[in-house]
């Protein structure tokens, strides 16, 4: 069995006075893409950013067998890669700078002074996301979906062994929301940890090896996408019926009428 490589235990936060996240126990592994999935105000992006670090929470987080909370900022920086919500990028600078800036956390402070290290992690970073060829063009001249591609590769440009992802797809056309979702599970299949949060259910069905289902700041469900999305919970958390298919080796669930 493989070991854990990001775990939470007991996790919760308070914002404002409310709890917004409480009780919160997991255990993931590398090379696993998970789906982080729930209605609105559940909690999911406070979970990632709890898992991040970026929100103070009590309980306790470890990744790679270290406390979270003993480890400089720098070293947080390096063990994730974080694409929040609203991650298209508005800076007016050649594609490549704007990837370059992933590396900042490995010492690259300038992207015009690259090693050949950090050089080589950003050219693999633009051809997983196929953006290579944008490569001297200033990011904001891109289409909507060309930018969340270059957002994404300035996130894989860390190579840091946990990615999350904060509704990488929203406001994307079903094209660039397929080549999002392939370019994480790729990335997953290379042995990163990816954690995505995504409203799409079938996106969550088709991609991801472990579902986490949220509900009123707590997991509600947590298994493959046919055991969290059983028809059980798509009833009392998602209140929707399901539609249920195979096709081409993949499960297909398809949220159908409101219940």
């Amino acid at each position: 069995m493989t070991a854990a490589f990001l775990t939470a235990r007991d996790l919760a936060v308070t914002l404002s006075g409310r709890e917004v996240l409480r009780g919160v126990s997991l255990s993931l592994t590398r090379g696993h893409l998970v789906a982080l999935v729930g209605p609105n105000g559940a909690g999911k992006t406070t979970l990632l950013r709890a898992l991040a670090g970026l929100v103070e929470a009590q309980g306790e987080i470890t990744i790679g067998g270290d406390s979270l909370a003993a480890l400089p900022l720098r070293e947080r920086a390096k063990r994730f890669g974080y694409l929040p919500q609203g991650h298209l990028v508005h800076w007016p600078l050649p594609v490549r700078d704007v990837v370059a800036l992933g590396r900042f956390p490995h010492g690259a402070t300038d992207p015009a002074w690259l090693s050949p290290h950090d050089a080589e992690a950003v050219t693999r970073a633009m051809a997983v996301t196929d953006v290579a060829q944008f490569a001297d063009r200033i990011v904001t001249e891109l289409s909507g979906g060309e930018r969340s591609r270059v957002a994404l590769a300035r996130v894989l440009a860390v190579e840091a062994p946990v990615v999350l992802a904060d509704e990488p797809t929203a406001s994307l056309d079903p094209r660039y929301q397929l080549d999002v979702m392939q370019t994480l599970r790729t990335t997953a299949d290379a042995g990163t940890l990816v954690i995505v949060v995504t409203h799409d259910l079938g996106l969550a069905a088709r991609f991801a090896d472990t579902v986490l289902v949220m509900a009123n700041g707590g997991l509600a469900a947590h298994g493959t996408p046919a055991e969290a999305l059983s028809d059980e919970i798509m009833q009392q958390v998602f209140r929707v019926s399901a539609y249920r298919a195979q096709y081409q080796d993949s499960g297909v669930i398809l949220p159908w009428s409101g219940t």
